[in-house]
């Protein structure tokens, strides 16, 4: 395990396993399912939004064109998400005018909040098509069109998780990644950011004004980031020949400049040297009244107004840091299925810490570790079966949650810890290698880490994600002269753990024992007990579980003290 620490293997060791019941572990190279109607013969290569925005009404006009190649002959069909218009949603959504494909009209119908188009004719294999669709409406959710902080119009983007049909159609999962275009007509006084490079700008002559951004590099439709406001915006920096920028409202002008200043390319720096290639044409923070904390927009990140403050304080300068680890990953190396969203969050939260503990020192990142367990045990008071890796998902826009978050990120911390920093930093480079601006999944992961560290992984994954629970453990110590007797056992409602639980000794003096490693082969719903004697060699007053802040778990620890 490459430690410096006395390693317990088998110490007078008696393990008794108890209640075991077998249990097939899961493969990550299953097929998720979701009520999502995925086509795999096509692939969206890119989309271009032309919109048009005003102040008289929240009704937006828009024409898009899908660029689609077709993997598989014979398809006659594109369907592509589009809310209708509907009572239901009190006669918001969407209305079809048209859709055409080389100056040709075609048949559509618009229901289910899907679009069908038919194309006229069968698609040969790999042939590309540029489909344009003309609708209008008002947008009942994704695009938020209101008044921010100061009482100003504004127009935002918030399009997580499955949102982005409620404004534009578009294939709304997160399997399909595009490159994309926006091309808003608005008025004048408004300024416009989107995902990419700024393109254009050019004034109508009539009070409005066509701004165009590029975003050249494929993403995911819950990426696409439009802010329409009265902006004051600052180019703050560069990176690697890219802009970092910073957009709020005007009135908030020297307080948000300021407040975004840092940490942006100090965060870019440190995740280019240990990941990879920040893979985006610019990063802008981006002050928006759609968003409740951050949202990890491609190149252009949104944050709560409640961001700016005039006081740079940590607790934004933290959510700056978990919004930037996500253009790694979540948004260049994208989950295949939303089954698989820990692959964004978990990550995201994690290598927050590791940013933390670059920037801050070792005792700010256990900090972080020892708050993200405590939130996973007190979930796992209400709901001890939660899976983080769900074989099936009912609701698209109800994926995420703590346990994504936090124990996402615990895993990692395990894994690390497990196969050692040197094999894990070489197994995330190799796999954001791979799959950089591409899709991936569980078992891709699992995969790189293997061939770095030589381990096998699959058992570890299962015990962590796809299992509920985590371990509890009972310990019991006593002095017997020169010698403590140590009981350890799990006991959990249900579920098995193989861990490592390290221990140590705190003597009356005050001096710590070496750290002793013992080693609990788990097996699914069993529980593990292991008696053994340390020689202590002087008085013992406490013993101490997981002292260097390893292990996912929960403990209670009886002890007597040497008379």
């Amino acid at each position: 395990m490459n430690r410096n620490n006395m390693i317990v293997r088998s110490l007078n060791v008696l393990l008794v396993m108890l209640l075991v019941q077998s249990a097939a572990a899961q493969s990550f190279s299953t097929d998720y399912k979701d009520n999502y109607p995925k086509n795999a013969g096509i692939d969206v290569l890119g989309y271009t939004f032309e919109l048009v925005l005003t102040d008289e009404s929240d009704l937006i006009t828009g024409l898009t064109t899908v660029d689609v190649r077709y993997l598989a002959a014979g398809q006659t069909e594109l369907r592509v998400d589009l809310i209708k218009k509907s009572d239901v949603l009190e006669g918001k959504g969407m209305v079809v005018d048209a859709v055409s494909m080389n100056g040709m009209k075609l048949q559509f119908k618009h229901e289910m909040d899907q679009l069908f188009i038919q194309l006229g004719r069968s698609v040969h294999k790999m042939e590309r098509i540029q489909v344009e669709v003309s609708y209008h409406g008002i947008p009942a959710s994704g695009l938020k069109i209101d008044v921010n902080k100061h009482g100003d119009r504004a127009f935002f983007s918030d399009n997580w998780s499955s949102r982005v049909r409620n404004w534009l159609p578009t294939v709304d999962h997160p399997s399909d990644k595009a490159k994309s275009e926006f091309k808003v007509t608005a008025p004048d006084h408004y300024q416009v950011v989107s995902n990419g490079l700024l393109m254009e700008e050019t004034g109508q002559g009539d009070g409005t004004k066509m701004t165009h951004w590029k975003n050249s590099v494929p993403i995911a439709t819950w990426l696409y980031m439009l802010g329409v406001a009265d902006f004051a915006v600052q180019y703050v920096d560069e990176f690697d020949g890219k802009s970092i920028q910073t957009w709020v409202a005007r009135q908030d002008r020297d307080a948000g400049f300021y407040d975004f200043a840092e940490p942006t390319k100090k965060v870019l720096e440190y995740y280019s040297d240990l990941i990879g290639p920040y893979s985006y044409e610019k990063l802008a923070n981006i002050v928006s009244n759609a968003t409740s904390g951050g949202m990890e927009a491609a190149s252009a990140i949104a944050y709560s107004e409640a961001s700016v403050s005039g006081d740079r304080s940590k607790r934004w300068q933290i959510v700056i840091i978990h919004e930037i680890a996500h253009q790694w990953f979540g948004n260049a190396v994208t989950e295949s299925d939303w089954n698989d969203v820990w692959l964004s969050e978990g990550f995201a939260t994690y290598y927050t810490l590791l940013y933390r503990e670059h920037a801050w020192g070792r005792d700010d990142f256990l900090a972080g570790l020892t708050d993200a367990r405590k939130r996973v045990v007190d979930y796992y008071k209400d709901d001890f079966d939660f899976q983080v890796v769900r074989d099936y998902l009912e609701d698209l826009n109800n994926i995420s949650g703590p346990m994504m978050y936090q124990k996402g990120a615990w895993t990692l911390h395990m894994l690390r810890e497990k196969i050692g920093i040197e094999a894990y930093n070489e197994g995330i480079r190799s796999y954001y290698a791979e799959f950089q601006n591409q899709n991936a999944r569980t078992g891709d992961l699992i995969r790189h880490m293997e061939e770095a560290s030589g381990a096998e992984l699959e058992g570890f994954f299962n015990q962590w994600l796809r299992q509920g629970g985590i371990p509890h453990l009972e310990a019991s110590w006593k002095m017997n002269g020169n010698s403590a007797q140590v009981e350890l056992a799990q006991n959990q409602p249900t579920y098995g753990f193989a861990i490592d639980v390290e221990v140590a000794y705190r003597y009356a003096d005050g001096s710590l024992s070496p750290v002793l490693t013992i080693g609990m082969p788990g097996t699914l719903n069993a529980h593990a007990q292991a008696a053994f004697e340390v020689p202590a060699g002087k008085k013992i007053v406490e013993m101490i579980i997981d002292p260097n802040t390893r292990l996912l778990a929960t403990w209670n620890i009886k002890g007597n003290k040497a008379k």
